[in-house]
């Protein structure tokens, strides 16, 4: 259907799933409101998401603020390198994606060109909002964080974290003390982050604000052996490597073991998550003739990484969508926070078996050093203590000032010493899910039209594990006592923890409609039957078959229907 983002959005709008944000003042464009149903569906993506990499992989959740002060976004980097080009349209004032431009006009290689070079290349494309030829512009970068201050007079700066990563490395040596000082351990975060977006125009897909699912996974930098890859190695799925992407060939299907062992994957660990990422994206109704995995071509590959993947899901409307973002990012974050903090970001790895090694030591003259140099005395004794002597001296930086200090104001002496381990920054593993896309691509994917009774039937199709209703419960007729058996069964479902929705009104055919319209799985109806053998009618969304139960079989059933544990298709 080449309209269904239109009709995707109508139902959503209509039925409660997402709606612009502030519709009653015109809206802004890059923010949404989750209706009732979509904020339940979201927050079932999200519970998945937590059933495999806290309860799953053991890694405990955190919540971080989502305002930092400018001092992590300096170390980070963002502040200084988190921006988009840019340009104004002459025409029509409208501010936009210059890489976008360059990609409606067919111009190749926008992202690694210089602003002068891109203003040039783009000067003859038309503007995204007006149509008309661009002409005379010029191309500027344009931070993409919200800064905001931090208490009054605008003592401190600060900005909305445009991601959650950064609190978990800034919390890095707390999170080391939790885990009890071993490696591997990892932190996970669900919350929102913030990107003033330059021109967002694509729905859910492209937000200013938007819910991340992040997982940062501290490990040993030589040890990228994950201890349960057993678990994935035989795991096969598509993967669009770089040399496959530069031969313009198709995504081919690998197993992650041999992935791994043709190089094709950096290591165990992003494999692994690559894995990961593949199952639960088809757990929550991804199909997979719509997923790929594609990997960073080298003038993608963010420097500071290893390696890095894209989970990408096939739109109708926008084609081939980043959902999920697969990066080995070596040591580069906890680097950076450890020099601008002055916090050690290291981890103490002992060894089996104490070695000794021989060393020469400086042992300064301290009543001569302490004369000379008064004030930074101290300081120079100890930066002498990891110096290495040479025939005429040492040279030491104290306070970014280099000294030399004479051989004659130190001795040096030979010793043995003992080590018991090393002092190592680890290597950062990051599986990162943007949630609302993940969302937007489920409903998409669910959405059909078939033929019921002679008309058009709109139904969503999503897996029960993420549809919002999950059961509804008819009575056939609002009298006779059907209304009544019929609410004592929706409450017995709610005591087992499933979300039930009763509903008589209406006839019985537009009540299943409505429901297979929001996508609820299961509905079971309350019929006359029912007061004299005392079993209920269960039907089936997608089949829109029904068989007949007993109550007291209905709450269990439900429940595994809905964990997948038991087929409709079986009864």
């Amino acid at each position: 259907m080449s309209d269904v983002y239109e009709k995707v959005i109508d139902l959503a709008k209509r039925r409660g799933f997402i709606w612009p944000t502030s519709e009653c003042y015109g809206a802004v464009a890059g923010f949404i409101d989750y209706g009732p149903l979509g904020a339940m569906m979201k927050r079932r993506v999200e519970n998945i998401w937590r059933d495999f990499y806290v309860i799953g992989e053991g890694y405990y959740e955190i919540e971080c603020p989502t305002i930092a002060e400018e001092a992590v976004f300096v170390a980070s980097g963002h502040l200084k390198g988190f921006a988009d080009k840019m340009c104004q349209c002459p025409h029509c004032k409208e501010y936009l994606r210059a890489d976008h431009v360059a990609e409606g006009g067919g111009v190749r290689g926008a992202p690694t060109m210089k602003n002068e070079e891109l203003t040039a290349a783009i000067a003859s494309c038309r503007c995204l909002a007006c149509g008309k030829v661009l002409g005379k512009i010029e191309v500027f970068n344009f931070n993409l964080m919200f800064r905001t201050s931090i208490g009054p007079g605008s003592q401190r700066t600060g900005y909305l974290r445009p991601e959650t990563a950064q609190g978990m490395f800034v919390d890095f040596s707390r999170l080391l003390r939790f885990y009890r000082d071993h490696l591997p351990f990892g932190a996970v975060q669900i919350g929102k982050s913030y990107r003033n977006e330059i021109s967002p125009r694509q729905g859910m897909i492209r937000l200013r604000e938007f819910t991340q699912a992040e997982a940062e996974i501290f490990v040993h930098p030589d040890e990228k052996a994950h201890p349960n890859f057993a678990r994935y190695a035989q795991y096969t799925m598509p993967l669009l490597t770089g040399i496959q992407q530069q031969k313009n060939e198709p995504a081919v299907p690998f197993t992650m073991r041999d992935a791994v062992d043709k190089g094709l994957i950096a290591n165990e660990y992003v494999a692994y998550y690559l894995a990961l990422t593949h199952e639960m994206l088809l757990k929550i109704g991804i199909r997979p003739g719509r997923l790929r995995f594609r990997q960073h071509l080298p003038d993608e590959l963010a420097h500071y990484a290893a390696d890095c993947w894209d989970a990408e899901v096939h739109s109708d409307r926008f084609g081939w969508v980043e959902t999920v973002g697969i990066a080995d990012r070596t040591d580069y974050d906890l680097k950076a926070h450890a020099v601008h903090s002055g916090t050690p970001m290291t981890v103490f790895i002992q060894y089996d078996q104490p070695r000794k090694v021989q060393r020469r030591r400086i042992i300064p003259n301290m009543s001569v050093l302490g004369k000379q140099y008064r004030t930074k005395a101290k300081a120079i004794f100890e930066a002498l203590g990891t110096a290495e002597p040479a025939a005429g001296g040492a040279d030491i930086v104290v306070e970014g000032e280099h000294i030399h200090i004479p051989a004659d104001l130190f001795e040096v002496r030979d010793e043995i010493i003992e080590i018991r381990g090393d002092e190592v920054i680890p290597h950062v593993i990051e599986p990162s899910y943007g949630i609302d896309r993940m969302c937007y691509a489920v409903l998409e994917q669910a959405y059909d039209e078939d033929i019921a009774e002679g008309e058009t039937r709109t139904v969503l199709r999503l897996t029960p594990c993420v549809a919002p209703v999950q059961v509804a419960v008819f009575p056939l007729m609002n009298r006779d006592a059907l209304d009544t058996i019929a609410q004592e069964i929706t409450r017995s479902l709610q005591k087992k923890g499933v979300l039930a929705e009763y509903d008589d009104s209406g006839a019985i055919g537009r009540r299943y409609r409505r429901q297979d319209e929001i996508g609820t799985p299961f509905a079971i109806t309350i019929d006359y039957q029912t007061k004299e053998d005392n079993t209920v009618t269960v039907r089936d969304r997608d089949s829109m078959k029904q068989v007949r139960i007993a109550i007291d079989q209905v709450p269990e059933l439900i429940s595994t229907l809905i964990d997948g544990t038991t087929q409709f298709s079986s009864l």
